[in-house]
């Protein structure tokens, strides 16, 4: 017998769909029924991740996402469970992250009408009047599905939304009595008639913006090229460092979520997050690539006269309340494409005679020259910083953490001297050292969420470590970054307990200032000499002091059996993390070592 249930699992499948991050209910009861009809079969179409926790669930399918490229699927539970998935749900809208979330519904037939009838009193608490309404706001596409003769076009349609620039979560839903209903043999045929669905395929600089960004990058003084989130097609990598060599171009990451510019290429200026930026007064030609915040303006002006371009797959940031940048051109465009497009205009004849003449070839070797210094300057203080301790000489300091880190994973003899390491960063405060200091070089070796909802890293983690043996990307050890806040935002016992279930292992390490000290920087931004200026952070609620902190470790041997230890002093610290690397890589075993910062 075959139900909706059977074509919700057949189409995902066919789409080339993998894995399911799931939080089952009243609402599934035909699709748990499928699954096992599918195990006595012996044809399961797609492995099911079983998450105590909704956040965890779509955090998981985020992490998957960016490691594969590629949707998984969510699946809660009526109004409550969609609900559950919470802050997780901005992460994936603003993150542009591929996922088909669906949920049950609670059944519109009371008295046995229909099979999967309301039967438990709970349906009727649970059938609230819009439930899509939750989330609508931050989904590319809802719908619902009403019948299984057409469910495998309604889930094609949202897969094919999913995965169209800008990509994001869809979310479908569907009353318990239509899941479990009866269809045919040539439904299910139908639900492998996948042909037909692309994606949507961007577009490419009309000929007027080349040649009106080519010809400025040209003629500029200090051209400056700040690349978000164009990583996210790792093609455009090697297209944009091509590039600045062909023009000179400054290349500085502001508030990014992917390795947009590798950072040993000898024009990189470094990561920034918010504040001044630097160089932007000085430049005279500004190319936005991919930025979401490029940056604030309280803090940043342009230079008088700079020309800024923007190339983005939504230059206007439509699902923005506000958002505006001062620019001569904005682009919608494939940025790996419009890339090409002026990597072909400097090569050709017109632009190599004006590149090099004498005067011009001059004025690019100047620049270059001078970019590879900044550069230079850029590494001497990092490596400064890293060396460094608190005032105290005796706590660590998150630099001091970060550069001892780097180390030991790039010493393992599994990790190609740190090439085949996969990063997740969630360390917020101490996002900017994160990027700076771990300094990624591969595309797709570090990630954030794209978002703000606190807590994501834990089932980031699991998500991203399956992607890894899915996708066969050759990372051999995954290291998660966080500071004690997230650890408990993001529901450490349901994350280490899928983590052991499914044998996903990880280091997470956690930068421990005793609370959160993002809101504390908030506050003393508005009112720096304010009578919150000078208190600690247990004193604004928004830390936990010296005596009052969790035994982060210890959650994650109880919850999941694994490996941790707390450091305090320098001495201590180079040596847990080989340990720890260690337990991940040969022990396959997740570990958690605590580091004792400066406190908020």
């Amino acid at each position: 017998m075959y139900t909706t249930a059977s074509v919700f699992f057949q189409t995902l499948a066919s789409a080339g769909v993998t894995h399911a991050f799931v939080n089952w209910g009243s609402d599934h009861s035909a699709f748990l029924e499928d699954l096992q009809r599918q195990r006595v079969e012996n044809n399961t179409l797609i492995e099911i991740v079983t998450c105590p926790s909704e956040y965890v669930a779509l955090s998981a399918a985020h992490g998957y996402a960016l490691v594969t490229g590629k949707p998984a699927a969510v699946i809660v539970h009526v109004d409550v469970g969609t609900q559950c998935m919470a802050g997780a749900v901005h992460n994936a809208d603003r993150g542009q992250i591929p996922v088909l979330i669906f949920a049950g519904s609670s059944p519109f037939t009371a008295n046995g009408e229909l099979r999967g009838s309301k039967n438990e009193f709970i349906m009727w608490i649970q059938d609230v009047p819009d439930q899509p309404a939750i989330v609508r706001q931050y989904m590319r596409y809802t719908a619902q599905i009403q019948s299984g003769k057409n469910a495998s076009k309604v889930i094609l349609r949202a897969l094919q939304i999913a995965t169209s620039e800008p990509k994001g979560p869809v979310y479908l839903w569907a009353r318990r009595e239509i899941t479990d209903e009866d269809v045919d043999e040539e439904t299910m045929s139908n639900a492998v008639l996948t042909k037909g669905w692309p994606s949507m395929t961007m577009p490419a600089l009309r000929s007027q913006a080349v040649k009106a960004i080519s010809s400025a990058l040209i003629q500029a003084e200090f051209p400056l090229v700040i690349a978000a989130n164009s990583g996210r097609n790792h093609a455009t990598i090697p297209l944009l460092t091509q590039l600045a060599n062909e023009f000179g171009l400054g290349l500085l990451s502001v508030s990014h979520a992917v390795v947009s510019i590798p950072s040993d290429d000898p024009y990189y200026l470094g990561s920034v997050f918010g504040g001044q930026l630097p160089h932007l007064a000085e430049a005279d030609v500004i190319l936005l690539l991919n930025c979401d915040v490029p940056w604030v303006e309280l803090a940043n002006e342009p230079r008088a006269g700079a020309k800024v371009f923007v190339i983005d797959n939504d230059p206007l940031k439509r699902t923005y309340g506000w958002s505006h940048i001062d620019a001569d051109m904005l682009c919608n465009a494939d940025t790996a494409t419009a890339l090409s497009q002026l990597l072909e205009a400097a090569r050709a004849p017109d632009a190599q005679s004006v590149l090099n003449s004498s005067s011009t070839a001059a004025r690019l070797e100047e620049r270059k020259t001078k970019l590879k210094g900044l550069h230079q300057a850029w590494l001497a203080a990092l490596s400064i910083a890293e060396v460094r301790l608190a005032p105290d000489n005796i706590t660590l300091t998150s630099p001091f953490v970060l550069g001892a880190l780097r180390e030991a994973a790039a010493a393992h003899p599994k990790t190609d001297g740190g090439k085949k390491v996969l990063w997740l960063n969630e360390a917020v405060s101490n996002t900017p050292p994160m990027w700076n200091h771990i300094r990624p070089t591969v595309p797709g070796s570090m990630f954030m969420s794209g978002g703000t909802s606190l807590g994501w890293v834990l089932g980031a983690s699991i998500g991203a470590h399956i992607g890894v043996q899915v996708a066969k990307t050759g990372f051999e050890l995954l290291v998660s970054v966080t500071g004690d806040g997230n650890f408990l935002f993001g529901a450490p016992t349901a994350a280490y307990w899928v983590a052991r279930r499914y044998g996903t292992p990880f280091l997470m390490v956690v930068l421990n200032n005793r609370g959160w000290f993002s809101p504390k920087y908030s506050m003393r931004a508005v009112h720096p000499e304010g009578h919150g200026s000078h208190a600690s952070g247990e004193k604004l609620s928004v830390g936990f002091g010296e005596s009052h902190n969790a035994d982060y470790g210890g959650i994650a041997a109880a919850a999941g059996g694994a490996w941790a230890k707390r450091v305090e002093r320098a001495e201590e610290l180079r040596r847990v993390f080989d340990e720890a690397i260690q337990v991940v890589v040969n022990q396959k075993r997740c570990a958690v070592v605590e580091c004792i910062i400066e406190s908020i």
